[in-house]
């Protein structure tokens, strides 16, 4: 052993006194590790970002909505080719559809209906724009949604529509600043609503709204029956004409007549139906299932549209990681280009220490002792490159963070795997430039200028 450590001091003073060389050589080791800890610091908080969206759309879930689309449905006239021509009329998403596809369809495990109106929420003179959200029991298990206090909607308040809600962090602290909200009255539109709960919150990202998610945070959430009858319910809602007005029936009788700019539309019950499906796999043949009741329903009127949040996310993360492994071998490659460069440096540094080969030779160095020598110092350049590479690595992914708000992870197997590839590719392109030393003539050695 204090052989081995004596030939490791030679080599370590022999690194030392060529400060620059060694430098220069270990850069390639330096750029390619901390390339790589970099890129897979992309991937993995890429990766993380999927995973927080699919929490955000829940597990196995079908999303469908309505098309905005003026034809669909409007129940009226269209003229073709100079042909009058009488349009399908079709209900729109409507709660019996949502019954419907929980009957019919074995693979569904839980539906959601929801209808969302803006409105503006009062709270003893302060205002807030809202959106009043009428929800089933099941909603905030689809999407893994939890208090922050109160409690949940019981059965009875569902089943009677009765006045309460659970509002959005948003909601509470800009209403309900000092104060605690639960039992407290809050009016929304033209109905009092009573505070039970306040929600935990979540942090969306650019992509929610094209994936269908609201921002919960300013939401007023209620039971659904609770909007249909105290609120609105567009089902019920007929168009006349009087001059350009338009007459809603709502629920207890109650009518308004509001001046309509005579574009129509607006029949849709729901602006959102949730479906979970039990198993992944059974995604895509429940989306047909589901797609053929709805055609039966609509009178085959495309005033739908169904979407699978999951499936998209998944698809979206296997292009995302096909790029990363694009990236994490072109910074790869750069550890092989630092290995080649260490192998050449160390042969050149062979060449011109030929003399002191010799010298060692002669002195009772064996051919390992010599291979130990050179393979020690290939191994440190390439060590201490790895170290510093992984610094750089760790420092450039928080700079990319913060100046392109892309979400970075350096985890500690990126750092393990990078680290030891470093140090095998010191020892693997240290090792020839090592035993062509120790190969060396002892006497050719010791005449060499």
């Amino acid at each position: 052993m204090e052989r081995y450590l004596q030939i490791l001091s030679i080599s370590l003073e022999a690194v030392f006194l060529n400060k620059f060389r060694s430098i220069l050589t270990a850069l390639g080791i330096i750029f390619g590790v901390g390339a790589v800890i970099a890129m897979m610091a992309i991937g993995n908080g890429a990766r993380q970002e999927i995973l927080e969206q699919i929490k955000l759309v829940g597990v196995n879930n079908i999303v469908i909505v309505p098309k905005i689309d003026a034809n669909a449905g409007s129940g009226g006239d269209e003229e073709e080719e100079g042909k009058t021509l009488k349009k399908k009329y079709s209900p729109g998403l409507t709660l019996k559809d949502a019954e419907n596809i929980l009957k019919s369809i074995p693979t569904v495990e839980k539906v959601s209906p929801e209808v969302v109106y803006p409105t503006m929420a009062i709270r003893k003179g302060r205002k807030l724009n809202v959106d009043l959200a009428g929800i089933s029991t099941e909603f905030f298990d689809l999407f893994n949604q939890e208090l922050k206090v109160g409690n949940m909607f019981s059965q009875h308040q569902l089943e009677i529509g009765a006045s309460v809600c659970i509002i959005g962090p948003e909601v509470a602290a800009k209403l309900f600043a000092k104060e605690d909200p639960i039992g407290k009255q809050l009016k929304c539109g033209n109905i009092w609503l009573r505070v039970i709960g306040v929600l935990e919150g979540v942090k969306l990202t650019d992509k929610a709204e094209e994936l269908g998610i609201s921002d919960y945070n300013r939401n007023v959430f209620t039971p659904i029956k609770t909007v249909l009858l105290r609120y609105k319910d567009r089902s019920l809602i007929n168009q006349a004409s009087l001059g350009g007005s338009e007459v809603m029936f709502f629920g207890r009788g109650s009518v308004m007549i509001s001046e309509s700019n005579g574009t129509g539309g607006g029949e849709n019950q729901l602006d959102k139906l949730i479906v979970q499906v039990k198993e992944t796999s059974q995604l895509g043949t429940t989306t047909e299932v589901i797609r053929k009741i709805l055609d039966r329903r609509h009178q085959g009127v495309d005033d739908y549209e169904i979407k699978i949040p999951e499936l998209l996310l998944k698809q979206e993360q296997k292009t995302k990681d096909i790029f990363n492994i694009v990236l994490g071998a072109i910074a790869g490659i750069s550890l092989i280009v630092g290995g080649i460069g260490i192998m050449n440096i160390m042969l050149a540094s062979v060449m011109e220490r030929i003399r002191e080969i010799g010298v060692r030779r002669a002195t009772g160095a064996t051919k390992k002792d010599i291979v130990f020598q050179f393979l020690a110092e290939a191994t440190f350049i390439s060590i201490s490159g790895g170290l510093i590479g992984i610094l750089l690595g760790v420092i450039m992914a928080k700079v990319i963070t913060i100046s392109t708000d892309i979400l970075t992870i350096v985890s500690f197997w990126s750092v393990v795997l990078s680290f030891g590839v470093a140090a095998s590719v010191g020892i693997v392109f240290g090792y020839l430039p090592a035993k062509k030393a120790s190969e060396q003539d002892p006497v050719e050695s010791l005449r060499h200028d």
